[in-house]
């Protein structure tokens, strides 16, 4: 594993909580109460490490609480179009 000192980063950190705050659906189920980011286009693969376009919602280590998928580990290292998306016909969120 390539060394990721950059995850504890001001600049990224920074960026997470601004993320976080506009948003809390996941990338990859696409319910709510994501915990984490994740770079849409990995760094690994050229990605910009602590830019806010390249970071997007993910639900981390605990999973969805909805559909019990563990999309970040589910994504990995892979750009988000390698994902399989959920895609309902009904939105389930019954937030405020």
């Amino acid at each position: 594993m390539a060394d990721r000192t950059d995850l504890t980063s001001y600049a990224y950190r920074k960026a997470r909580a601004r993320v976080l705050a506009d948003s809390d659906v996941c990338i990859v189920c696409g319910h709510g109460q994501a915990d984490a980011v994740d770079h849409i286009q990995p760094v690994s693969k050229g990605g910009a490490k602590t830019d806010p376009d390249n970071l997007a919602p993910i639900h981390g280590v605990n999973g969805c609480p909805v559909c019990l998928r563990k999309c970040n580990n589910e994504k990995g290292d892979k750009p988000l179009n390698a994902v399989t998306q959920l895609v309902t016909s009904r939105d389930w969120y019954a937030g405020p």
